[in-house]
């Protein structure tokens, strides 16, 4: 089982979700009625591919022992199996919260991920 989920986020929206002790998603997951994660091995794609351009952005990471059965692996991009939170995210459960600002070459720049695998 993997170690950690992440999350990228918009830092006011994450900020919001610290005042109010818990994070409900963004726009597009309240939409789906489930919060989207990535794994390590995804999360630079969905940055490049949701993210492209876009600054003040966050990377949480969740430690998925703290998700319980609310955390469901779905098949989506490429059919490769995605992480949905369907329910919200206790505060609790956060490893990390980082900057993700962009590198030399106009892409976020991630810090070191880990699948836990």
């Amino acid at each position: 089982m993997r170690k950690h989920v992440y999350k990228i986020c918009p830092e006011p929206l994450w900020r919001e979700a610290e005042a109010n002790g818990a994070f409900h998603g963004a726009p597009v997951d309240r939409a789906d009625g489930f919060i989207h994660f990535s794994a390590a091995h995804q999360a630079q794609e969905t940055a490049a591919k949701h993210f492209a351009g876009e600054e003040n952005l966050l990377l949480v990471a969740v430690r998925t022992d703290a998700l319980g059965e609310a955390l469901k692996w779905e098949p989506s991009r490429g059919g490769d199996l995605f992480p949905h939170l369907y329910g919200p995210l206790v505060l609790d459960a956060v490893a990390w919260v980082k900057p993700l600002p962009f590198g030399a070459n106009g892409r976020h720049a991630f810090p070191p991920l880990e699948d836990g695998e």
